[in-house]
């Protein structure tokens, strides 16, 4: 069971020293704390650590679903918060995972009904064979940056900015950015077949979003291999939006892949908003 990382310096649009959004008060106050984790780096067998992982969350009291792949960890997770706090210890502690990072919010319930722990060939499935995103890395936007942009209506060089959705028609529908573009996809595998249309962008200022950051991974890095010249990822999506900036700028909640079915901008669940069952698509595809 052995992971390596792979060189993968995050860039950054923000100035050094610029604020860090602590983790959501909703955890802390809610029963039962929920976090989304993802980290690439590379696993050299992830079959190996599917079984000592699953040992980790059942021992902490955890349920939710962890996706495993060569490329890295996708967690969704909820329990005790110290559970959480002791199994993400242990996932940073494996080589190339230090900089694990986690977005915390809460519920009144545990929102996943099992514990599941699989491998997959993606942590997040965009179906791009030879695609690298490594190759063609797109900078990281901060919630506080990206709010000072909106505000004045302009990045810092003055130009205009497109809010750009990566996320599934149905999560759109449910709450998303004032005036964001909406691919209208009903997977994240057909991302890509809608870059064409907007090749109009290619030279303006793109920030793309998605819930927690994992699909911009891969989006933001593509639509620059496909010539976009000025596109961003929002550094922790729209979770961590919420955490630093509220509802500001934003129409509606935010879909989840729980039982919890979406949450308000202050991070508490909304129970009537449809969603797929939880385990049916704990995570985002």
């Amino acid at each position: 069971m052995t992971a390596a990382a792979v060189a993968d310096a995050p860039i950054s649009a923000d100035p050094p020293g610029a604020p860090v959004a602590p983790c959501a008060p909703a955890a802390r106050i809610a029963p039962v704390a929920n976090v989304a984790a993802y980290h690439f780096a590379r696993i050299d067998d992830p079959q190996a650590l599917r079984a000592p992982l699953r040992e980790w969350c059942a021992a902490a009291g955890l349920k939710g679903t962890v996706l495993l792949a060569t490329e890295g960890i996708n967690a969704f997770l909820a329990g005790p918060q110290a559970g959480i706090e002791e199994v993400l210890a242990r996932l940073r502690a494996l080589p190339g995972f230090c900089e694990l990072e986690a977005k915390w919010s809460g519920s009144e319930t545990v929102p996943f009904r099992r514990l599941w722990v699989r491998v997959k060939p993606e942590i997040v499935t965009l179906r791009r064979p030879g695609f690298d995103r490594a190759a063609t890395p797109a900078p990281r936007v901060s919630a506080q940056t990206l709010r000072r942009w909106l505000d004045r209506g302009c990045d810092d060089d003055g130009r205009p900015v497109t809010l750009l959705d990566t996320r599934n028609a149905w999560e759109v529908a449910v709450g998303s950015f004032d005036g964001a573009l909406d691919p209208g996809i009903a997977r994240f595998s057909q991302f890509a077949g809608r870059l064409e249309d907007y090749a109009h962008l290619r030279d303006e200022t793109v920030v793309t979003f998605c819930t927690g950051g994992i699909r911009c991974e891969k989006a933001a890095p593509l639509m620059v291999e496909q010539g976009f010249a000025r596109v961003y990822q929002l550094e922790g999506g729209i979770l961590r939006w919420f955490e630093a900036c509220g509802g500001a700028h934003w129409r509606g909640d935010c879909a989840v892949f729980d039982d919890r079915k979406a949450l308000r901008p202050d991070l508490t669940p909304i129970p009537t908003t449809p969603a797929p069952r939880a385990e049916e698509s704990s995570c985002p595809s």
